[in-house]
């Protein structure tokens, strides 16, 4: 929607109150002359050109545009004779810039340079005393009669440009996103669609065989239980290649953020990084990322503790600090809720306690799944 005053010029170095000072002054100069008819005169052109110059912004007939400007270009001439008002001219300028098609820009651009100069001159040859005080302000016109259609014209291209360009990154985006989509679910079908259909035809089998050939029947079975394993081992490392994220990059980039959220902090690693599963890091790495996270956005602390560490059949980090404690909206926010609900499927847990004193979080992770793996290795 367009608001009356974007018809004024912008980033021109001028700010929007000058402009309106320009509004007004064309009266000044009226109310100076001694003549009724010519101060009757001078308001009811003013009031024209203020009309022609709404028109112009708004029509969207390009020719009625066209005979709007000619209409302000007549207007300013006759108040530069009579009241020595040139300003309108600036006016006229900023609109011609707005123009998109380019021969119409160049034609008009140059008529209104060689109408404003010319008109400047010939009202110093004969109204010589009505120019003579805006000599500095004369040159001043002439330089934005000149400069603004040219930045205003640049600009806009710019500005389409750049709506372009951002157009064309987020249709790359889309497409990235579905592209990303189709990999996932040839993933899927590749990793799971034929183990699932075995799975289904053994259960099939044994099913049938358990009344007559339990040997057979249980081998079958055992046959099922290593194509689940194998096919869960496969879809953790599908996960943990798409969402890989290294701990070492994630507790670097902790230290950064309270740093520069103006968090006194500090980070204690206990056990080796890189003894980790990917897919355990993973899971850390992304709680970490959380819970750093809301310290940051919700707690209002000024010191957080982060110790990382691990026991003989787990990983463990705790995060604690002085911030709102039990006031806070950690405690209901979809972060935590999308913490639990990834650490529910590696059969982690989640433990939050609030107190007076500050927010405390121990995120826990088994090692029964690296157990799981070096077994199928």
């Amino acid at each position: 929607m367009q608001h009356w005053y974007h018809i004024f010029p912008k980033n021109t170095g001028v700010s929007l109150y000058i402009w309106i000072i320009f509004c007004v002054l064309p009266f000044y100069f009226i109310f100076r002359s001694t003549s009724f008819l010519e101060v009757g005169f001078g308001i009811a052109v003013t009031l024209l050109f203020f009309a022609a110059y709404w028109v112009s912004f708004t029509s969207k007939k390009g020719s009625l545009s066209y005979v709007a400007v000619s209409v302000e270009m007549v207007i300013n001439i006759a108040m530069t004779f009579m009241f020595g008002y040139v300003y309108f001219a600036l006016f006229i300028a900023f609109f011609i810039g707005n123009i998109r098609r380019k021969a119409a820009f160049i034609s008009l651009y140059v008529v209104h340079l060689v109408t404003t100069i010319l008109t400047i001159t010939v009202g110093f040859l004969f109204s010589y005393s009505l120019l003579l005080g805006q000599i500095p302000f004369l040159a001043m016109t002439v330089l934005g009669v000149i400069l603004i259609p040219i930045n205003r014209y640049n600009r806009l291209k710019q500005e389409e440009l750049e709506g372009k360009l951002k157009d064309a990154n987020r249709r790359i985006d889309q497409l990235a996103i579905v592209e990303e989509r189709h990999r996932i679910a040839r993933d899927l079908h590749d990793t799971l669609g034929q183990k699932l259909s075995m799975i289904g035809l053994k259960s099939e089998l044994a099913g049938k065989l358990i009344g007559k050939d339990k040997k057979n029947a249980k081998r079958e079975i055992e046959d099922i239980q290593a194509v689940s394993r194998q096919a869960l081992k496969e879809v953790r490392e599908m996960v943990s290649n798409m969402r890989a994220v290294r701990l070492k990059d994630e507790i670097e980039h902790t230290q950064q953020l309270l740093k520069v959220a103006n968090i006194k902090g500090h980070v204690d690693i206990k056990c080796e990084v890189d003894s980790i599963p990917m897919f355990i890091e993973n899971v850390l790495s992304m709680c970490l990322r959380e819970a750093i996270t809301n310290v940051v956005k919700h707690s209002d602390a000024t010191y957080c503790k982060v110790v990382m560490k691990e026991t003989a059949d787990s990983f463990l980090i705790e995060v604690q600090d002085n911030g709102k404690g039990s006031t806070g909206e950690k405690s209901s926010g979809h972060g935590l809720k999308g913490m639990k609900e990834r650490l529910d499927f590696v059969d982690g847990s989640l433990t939050i306690l609030t107190t007076n004193k500050g927010f405390h979080l121990i995120v826990t992770v088994p090692k029964v799944i690296k157990q799981i793996e070096e077994g199928e290795a």
